[in-house]
């Protein structure tokens, strides 16, 4: 259970989480794999492979030497792309990709933190032309992604310029608190991975979520929260938790269905006295 809203004369607050499993039920990167191949970036080997390896994520998680080879295949990968069009192919899609894999219990969460007035940042080994349009579509305050070198002709060279996994993470959270104010040991941080155990560490409130099996024993070892997000949902078609405010068109909904719902039991009465006179 989150506690209630921050005392703003105490240090900032933060909520971080992790991406690909802990929000949404996907890998990022992965899931925009049929979009690159119809802009004409991958060709359709690569295309099956992305889905083999976002099967194997999916069924098994991803211990520290699969991410490594996942960021040598991406990397080799998106050499020669140019970035304005992979940007481009991600806003086309964003919404018919993401929103349908986005759970329901993490956009809750994120709603209850920043009702509780802390700041919620995304946290991600995907690159930052996937994380920043998916950390806005969630209403994310700050996002901390992969990033890739780009060259003078304006597409990725192959090389990484800073990878968000592991410890960098920690270090990224850590330079953030300096810089933001975030009181580290009144924070949230949230992830599916035992690589992201850096993470979790710096912060004084961890959660398992979606737990790998070597994070679940850690989590348990340290009695740390254990959360299972099973429930996807588009943004749209959620009913907000119960702590956010309700928004303008929500109250215009509810005060047009009241109104409905009034007039008809008007009408029903006044048709009773009718019929019975």
């Amino acid at each position: 259970m989150l506690r209630g809203v921050e005392n703003h004369s105490l240090p900032r607050t933060a909520a971080f989480f992790d991406l690909d499993k802990t929000v949404i039920a996907k890998s990022s990167t992965l899931t925009f794999s049929k979009s690159f191949y119809q802009g004409g970036l991958i060709n359709r080997r690569a295309v099956l492979r992305t889905a083999y390896i976002q099967f194997v994520f999916l069924v098994g998680g991803a211990d520290h030497d699969q991410m490594e080879r996942m960021r040598t295949y991406l990397s080799a990968l998106c050499r020669g792309w140019n970035v304005q069009q992979v940007k481009d192919l991600v806003a086309e899609t964003l919404h018919d990709l993401i929103d349908p894999i986005i759970y329901d219990e993490a956009a809750s969460l994120i709603e209850e933190h920043h009702t509780a007035g802390r700041d919620v940042v995304i946290v991600s080994t995907s690159g930052a032309e996937v994380v920043e349009p998916i950390g806005e579509l969630l209403g994310a305050d700050r996002v901390v992604a992969t990033r890739m070198v780009v060259g003078d002709d304006g597409c990725f060279t192959g090389e990484v310029e800073y990878y968000a996994y592991g410890p960098t993470k920690a270090e990224a959270i850590r330079e953030l608190a300096a810089s933001e104010g975030y009181d580290l040991a009144r924070c949230y941080a949230y992830s599916d991975s035992v690589t992201d155990l850096p993470m979790l560490e710096s912060v004084g409130h961890p959660h398992a979520v979606n737990a790998d099996r070597a994070l679940r024993r850690e989590a348990h070892a340290r009695e740390w929260p254990v959360l299972d997000f099973h429930r996807p949902v588009r943004l749209k078609q959620r009913i907000p938790t119960f702590s956010v405010p309700a928004r303008p068109a929500l109250i215009a909904a509810a005060a047009i269905g009241a109104a409905a719902a009034t007039a008809g039991l008007v009408w029903y009465a006044g048709r009773r006295r009718a019929t019975t006179a």
